[in-house]
């Protein structure tokens, strides 16, 4: 399938080959849906902890007398019931991440690549570089580009100027092409790929 290539600049800059069984297969939400979970589940962090009973500072000794008080019994002021006390099956640090075999994962890469290229939301330049790193001025070059809501996907490094210059921009998100990841190509509107882009994610993707 052919795709024109844009300049920064919005200007025509020749047409490119995409591989169809990398940008062209059906796309199904349930393995979108598993590919975002698992990253999702693989990013916490898992470090969540309360203490238990044995973990409280404070005495072992019973705090007032079992009769006569006209209060509750207590045994030791860590006991659950009270305040400041040990938590009964609290949470403990563990991994939050679920299996999901590899062949899926790949799978769910070529689907939302190819879910931007049949929403007509996907957008190929020649290459990711600027002048200048001011903000200001990639601003105006990117609403040229019609983009306020964009993943882009350079080579294997991202040139300076480039990315200094889009760092502050809400909504613009700027990884190297092997950073490129499902989750972030679907939480933005278009995705835009450079030519270099294009051909290392057909290289790792195609059947």
């Amino acid at each position: 399938m052919k795709a024109a290539i844009k300049t920064l600049e919005n200007k025509e800059a020749g047409q490119i080959d995409l591989d169809e069984s990398v940008f062209g297969v059906e796309v199904k939400p349930d393995i979108l849906y598993r590919m975002v979970h698992w990253q999702l589940n693989k990013r916490r962090a898992g470090t969540h902890k309360t203490k238990d009973v044995s973990e409280v500072a404070g005495t072992g000794k019973k705090p007032h007398s079992q009769k006569g008080t006209g209060r509750a019994r207590a045994g030791y002021a860590r006991r659950p019931q009270a305040v400041g006390g040990g938590v009964v099956f609290g949470p403990t640090p563990r991994s939050h991440a679920t299996a999901l075999p590899k062949k899926q994962r790949e799978l769910a890469m070529r689907m939302a690549l190819s879910s931007k290229a049949k929403d007509k939301k996907l957008v190929i330049i020649d290459e990711a570089t600027a002048k200048s790193h001011k903000t200001k001025t990639m601003a105006q070059v990117l609403k040229k580009l019609g983009l306020e809501s964009a993943l882009i996907v350079g080579g294997k490094e991202i040139e300076a100027n480039f990315a200094r210059a889009t760092a502050n921009l809400p909504c613009i998100d700027v990884l190297p092409s092997q950073g490129a990841n499902v989750y972030d190509i679907l939480r933005r509107d278009t995705l835009v790929l450079t030519k270099e882009a294009v051909s290392a994610l057909t290289e790792k993707l195609k059947g």
